[in-house]
């Protein structure tokens, strides 16, 4: 795992924004996965403003979103459809249907997780995938003790993401108790995993993901033993890392062609 770390959000989002951008540069078909929440919003910004100022073409890209609230239709305000649609899609050049975000409303839900399963290898998998990182170590919605071998299906959330989740609605009663996700394993099989943490509440989750043992407790590190991973993260987001300095150096140390 590649572990980038950078003085402030800011700057990591512009990092992880050169990434995507030098994927869709190099394969204009290019298949991302993408992630909502706070933690992306930087990278969007970005993603934007190189699509206004430097011509980066969506026409052809695919996007899959990682997750959606059961119960939460694509018009209303906290559904991850509406989110995506606000801060990247309707600011894009991207076609409407070359994006797949599961259907909070389905009736039934293991069909639609088991179509949507069969659409991102219909469309070749993944090439990027991006990800936020839950304070507790989930990635897309796989909960601590999610199987590392999981795919697209139901999850009901921990009392600690709704809590997390809770700023987002007008009340924590009011956070959907269950989601559709990718699950770990449809996760790993990405091409390339690029991760966002940010802020000190985050160190821990990092330190896990990076330095921890790989288990079911701490579902993002699993990411240890994909084939090509980037974290990218802030200082706050660094702390507890134990070999910090390292990685600082690795990065510094790269030749220019390999560095993000």
């Amino acid at each position: 795992m590649e572990v980038i770390i950078q003085p402030t959000a800011d700057a990591a989002s512009h990092v992880a924004a050169r990434i995507f951008a030098r994927q869709i540069r190099t394969k204009p078909t290019s298949v991302l996965g993408l992630a909502t929440g706070s933690t992306p919003l930087g990278l969007y910004r970005e993603l934007v403003s190189m699509h206004e100022r430097a011509a980066l073409d969506f026409a052809k890209v695919t996007t899959f979103n990682l997750d959606e609230y059961v119960g939460l239709g694509p018009d209303h305000p906290q559904s991850y459809a509406h989110f995506m649609r606000e801060h990247l899609f309707s600011k894009i050049n991207i076609a409407p249907s070359g994006t797949r975000i599961p259907d909070g409303l389905t009736r039934d839900i293991a069909a639609h997780c088991a179509d949507y399963e069969q659409a991102i290898r219909d469309a070749g998998g993944i090439d990027l995938q991006l990800l936020g990182l839950g304070t507790d170590g989930h990635i897309g919605f796989n909960e601590p003790s999610s199987s590392l071998g999981s795919r697209t299906r139901l999850k009901t959330l921990t009392e600690r993401t709704i809590a997390d989740n809770a700023r987002f609605f007008s009340s924590p009663s009011e956070v959907p108790r269950h989601v559709i996700t990718m699950g770990v394993g449809t996760i790993m099989e990405a091409r390339h995993c690029v991760v966002l943490a940010f802020g000190e509440k985050k160190a821990g989750a990092v330190a896990a993901t990076v330095e921890g043992p790989v288990t079911a407790s701490v579902p993002s590190s699993a990411l240890q033993l994909h084939a090509r991973c980037t974290l990218i993260i802030d200082e706050g987001a660094a702390g507890a890392l134990e070999r910090a300095d390292y990685y600082r150096w690795v990065y510094n140390n790269k030749p220019e062609w390999q560095r993000a």
